[in-house]
């Protein structure tokens, strides 16, 4: 007993002296130094934590972490036909509790014009404000709806000042926006946390979007019209969907060309292309 007290003493003393050494020659190199031996030691972990700083592979980690938050997100897609728009979300509540009459995730922008996210709900609140209120803005000048690809650039803008700002974070949220411009074309755009948009025929985004977009690839055609969309749309959801899918637990948003109107299916339409499908 007294020789394992004695080595575990000897032990003790040794890594508090090396811990002193090491202190010792740190504090003797120079703050450049001390600087480059630390982000040595913690690679790109040092900069997970700064928004604004490069790693040095050139990332900006917290981007990185936001996109991560979208693809934890419940899946969302949209599909552009040839004569109109369809977004679909799951919207599968944490408890049978909840209202899911006061859940919406897919929103009314403009007439012409709606939004769906994947990832952190509050964070897709603020945009789609600042959404609403700069398409207000843009009527109120020139006395027409604010084209979709306008309001995908400014909502991107938004986007990608909080990755170059202090003391602020990156949205965690990847949007859809559907929308149809003054000339009847369908428009289908996504909005990442970066601030990079791209146009899409049909993607996905969130949780299993990989698998999403697969089957998307497979079902898209270029003469698709929006009836065939809606059903590719809901089948594309069903795929990765766990439990039941109902008219409850998912939500649909669609614009026209014909009308050039956003709308959000209400419940019983949805179940209604829910019991064709079957």
């Amino acid at each position: 007993t007294t020789t394992t007290t004695t080595t575990t003493t000897t032990t003790t003393t040794t890594t508090v002296q090396l811990q002193i050494l090491v202190k010792q020659f740190i504090h003797s190199l120079s703050f450049t130094t001390q600087l480059q031996v630390l982000t040595d030691t913690m690679g790109d972990s040092a900069y997970s934590f700064s928004l604004t700083t490069f790693s040095r592979t050139g990332k900006l980690l917290q981007i990185e972490y936001a996109l991560n938050a979208v693809a934890n997100g419940r899946t969302s897609l949209g599909i552009c036909a040839k004569d109109g728009v369809v977004i679909a979300t799951d919207k599968k509540l944490p408890s049978t509790l909840v209202d899911s009459d006061e859940v919406s995730k897919v929103e009314k922008i403009t007439e012409g014009c709606g939004f769906v996210y994947s990832g952190v709900g509050p964070d897709y609140r603020v945009l789609v404000r600042k959404a609403r209120k700069s398409s207000q803005s843009y009527f109120l000048t020139y006395r027409e709806p604010k084209p979709v690809s306008q309001m995908v650039k400014n909502t991107a803008s938004v986007m990608q000042e909080y990755t170059q700002s202090g003391g602020v974070r990156p949205f965690g949220v990847s949007l859809l926006v559907a929308g149809v411009d003054a000339d009847k074309t369908p428009r289908l755009y996504q909005v990442d946390p970066s601030g990079a948009y791209f146009g899409w025929k049909a993607t996905a985004i969130g949780k299993n979007y990989v698998n999403a977009k697969n089957f998307l690839e497979k079902r898209y055609q270029d003469d698709m019209e929006l009836e065939d969309a809606i059903h590719t749309a809901l089948l594309t959801l069903r795929e990765g969907f766990e439990g039941e899918m109902t008219c409850k637990n998912i939500e649909v948003g669609i614009v026209s060309s014909t009308d050039g109107k956003f709308r959000t299916l209400t419940p019983e339409e949805i179940q209604d292309y829910l019991d064709e499908a079957n």
